[in-house]
């Protein structure tokens, strides 16, 4: 049966590359559109003449983002600051949305944050779990209360769900077990929902936003900004610029394509993963853990960071500084 279902599957992948999904005047709600990859998935969506709904908790950062949006072509959108890790405010942003639309096409989770400390070294696990209510949560709230909506629409609903969800990495053990939730959820979803509602699963490596900025949730359970930590996390790494990630999500989106992991190199990761799991554990081990008590910035890596110069060259220029947005 192979032969025939890989040249199915192949006539159906052509016809989608030639005729994508035009998403002019269709309404996206996109979560986590303050910065970073949601805030470049919005000025993708309205360069491409979509209506949006914008959603995060910052709302003085949302109406600039807003107002970048109008610019380049977005012909109206609707700013709504709330809370996504919360059912309630879930169910109002989604319902804010479709009264004043009428009618929800795509649905957008991305709303996220990540941490960079070792598991054994957190006083209380219990600090940690806003990671597991904004990224697992945070998606499923939303996605909850939009499906009947996107179910009339027939729509579709992307999921920015990390690498490290398939691919883990250390010092980031409740994140990655969120994002494998998620991963896990969305792909639990599409055998419910069928073919009604499209299903885009994105799982990005390292890319431009306020997280590689350092913008981590420390062991105590406070947000803080460290760029000495993330550079050890980040390592050798290349970080791709988050305005051409939310380019091949969208358009992987508008092909109706279910999964997309960005940068293309991270799939060879995913391979060791299956083939030799042995591999990338010793490599991460090596070029990212440190001995017990040691901090982060003794890791290899960070080390060879620093006497290369490699960031200049690996990481976008806008890491180089740890100016987030506050508001």
């Amino acid at each position: 049966m192979l032969p025939p279902f890989y040249f199915f599957k192949f006539s159906i992948s052509a016809l989608s590359w030639l005729f994508p999904e035009d998403v002019t005047n269709k309404v996206v709600l996109i979560t986590g559109a303050s910065s970073g990859i949601g805030e470049q998935l919005a000025y993708e969506y309205a360069k491409r003449g979509a209506a949006l709904s914008l959603v995060a908790r910052r709302e003085a950062s949302l109406r600039e983002v807003a107002e970048r949006a109008r610019e380049i072509g977005s012909p109206e959108v609707l700013v709504i600051p709330g809370d996504v890790s919360k059912q309630e405010d879930s169910r109002r942003v989604v319902e804010a949305t479709v009264d004043h639309y009428g009618r929800l096409d795509h649905l957008v989770n991305n709303a996220g944050i990540s941490m960079a400390c070792a598991f054994e070294e957190v006083p209380d696990v219990t600090n940690l779990s806003p990671i597991v209510d904004v990224n697992f949560w945070g998606s499923a709230f939303p996605t909850h209360a939009a499906i009947p909506y996107l179910r009339r629409s027939r729509g579709k609903i992307l999921v920015t769900a990390s690498g490290s969800g398939w691919n883990p990495h250390p010092r980031m053990s409740v994140y990655s077990a969120a994002n494998a939730a998620v991963i896990n959820f969305f792909e639990t979803l599409r055998i419910e929902l069928g073919d009604v509602i499209g299903i885009t699963i994105a799982t990005p490596g390292w890319v431009e936003s306020e997280l590689t900025k350092g913008k981590v949730m420390s062991k105590y359970g406070d947000i803080e900004v460290d760029q000495e930590t993330r550079d050890a996390q980040i390592g050798l790494m290349p970080v791709i610029y988050a305005e051409n990630c939310a380019k091949a999500i969208v358009d992987a989106v508008c092909r109706g394509d279910r999964y997309l992991t960005i940068p293309t190199w991270f799939r060879v990761l995913y391979l060791w993963r299956v083939f030799a799991p042995e591999v990338p554990e010793w490599c991460y081990r090596m070029m990212y853990m440190t001995r017990p008590g040691q901090p982060a910035t003794e890791a290899l890596g960070k080390k060879m960071v620093d006497a290369t110069g490699a960031k200049d060259v690996l990481y976008p220029s806008s890491l180089h500084t740890s100016e987030i947005k506050k508001d």
